[in-house]
């Protein structure tokens, strides 16, 4: 049950550091509890030389746990990673499909906000100016978008193949490397940048649905598989995901640190966890008891880790669903793939407040 809780602390400040500078985060969450910006300023001020031992007595002081026990009796994790996959410049016969950049008439609906005349439950619009003013319309969903709806409002940033594309939008966050022939290649980062406004639809469900694989044996690795054996199929299903996702080249990120989350910190492998923002703040901790593989097939192995909320996602939905961040590449993504199994326990810590006794 040993972890290692100066590691977690180390991730903990740089949320802390985000929300000292009152930066926005790139996706906004849950409102932050009382008592948190106060136990980050005593966070900050300790260095980054803290032992374990003392890692963990500041998380204890300052923290009180609660288990989260859901309605439905159990919660859910899943893995992800950001994946590298090869890609061009320009269009090929193999690379013809693009990412896009954020379109300058998309706006971002937060949560609990509405705009006239647009449905509720979309979370982006169209801005259109005209003569009668300021109006707001549905954002085109992923068929009209792959079918040109966007017109010049289209800034291909990259090109990959289908499925490849697909998995970009699932995962947020990609690294692509240019093929070059000859000449060296060279990876480019691009980073989540906002989202259409439609609900998300799990491809994977879908396929689950028309095939009668059994869900649980539906991992990416399968999914992929599937995908890529039956084109026509993966198209029209991929095309059902009302959703689509945006990008932008992100060149200000080292290669040796994780992407960009919800949170607007860089993700760290193991230790930063993606969380329902309805429901939970960026910036808490979050211990995780789990039996989860390492290869596919392979053994259950016990994963006990103090995690941190530092991004979100569109299936990431309920009190006790996460998504386990592995790192970058195939083997975080043949790690992240096969974990689709319920935690033994999901305990958030939350603030201790004057009230409560220490």
């Amino acid at each position: 049950m040993a972890d290692d809780h100066a590691a977690t602390f180390a991730v903990f400040q740089t949320t802390c550091a985000v929300i000292q500078r009152q930066e926005d985060a790139l996706r906004r969450g849950a409102a932050m509890p009382d008592g948190l910006a106060e136990i980050c300023d005593l966070a900050l001020s300790r260095g980054d030389k803290l032992s374990s031992e003392a890692a963990r007595s500041f998380f204890e002081t300052y923290f009180r746990a609660y288990h989260v026990l859901p309605h439905d009796g159990a919660g859910f994790l899943t893995g992800y990673f950001e994946p590298e996959f090869p890609g061009s410049l320009q269009p090929t016969d193999r690379y013809d499909t693009p990412l896009l950049a954020r379109p300058a008439d998309l706006v971002t609906v937060g949560e609990g906000e509405t705009l006239p005349g647009l449905d509720p439950s979309l979370r982006g619009a169209r801005r259109v100016e005209s003569s009668a003013g300021l109006q707001f319309t549905p954002y085109a969903d992923r068929a009209a978008i792959e079918d040109g709806d966007l017109g010049i409002a289209a800034r291909p940033l990259v090109y990959l193949d289908r499925v490849d594309a697909f998995m970009a939008h699932v995962q947020g966050s990609v690294r692509v490397r240019i093929v070059a022939g000859a000449a060296q290649d060279r990876v480019l980062r691009f980073a989540y940048a906002g989202r259409n406004g439609h609900a998300y639809t799990s491809v994977a469900r879908l396929v689950v649905a028309e095939t009668g694989i059994p869900p649980a044996d539906m991992t990416a690795p399968r999914l992929v598989a599937w995908l890529r054996e039956n084109p026509d199929a993966a198209r029209r299903l991929m095309r059902q995901n009302r959703s689509y996702i945006f990008f932008r080249e992100a060149s200000e990120l080292s290669p040796h640190h994780g992407p960009i989350g919800g949170a607007s910190v860089q993700l760290t492998p193991g230790r930063s966890l993606a969380v329902d923002r309805r429901i939970w703040a960026y910036g808490l901790p979050v211990w995780i008891e789990a039996a989860l593989p390492h290869v596919q097939n392979g053994p259950l192995h016990p994963w006990q880790r103090l995690m941190v909320a530092q991004d979100t996602g569109s299936a990431i939905i309920g009190p006790a669903r996460a998504d386990l961040f592995f790192g970058s590449g195939s083997a975080a993504g043949d790690r992240a793939g096969i974990v689709r199994h319920a935690p033994e326990r999901f305990v958030v810590l939350l603030p201790v407040q004057p009230e409560q006794p220490l």
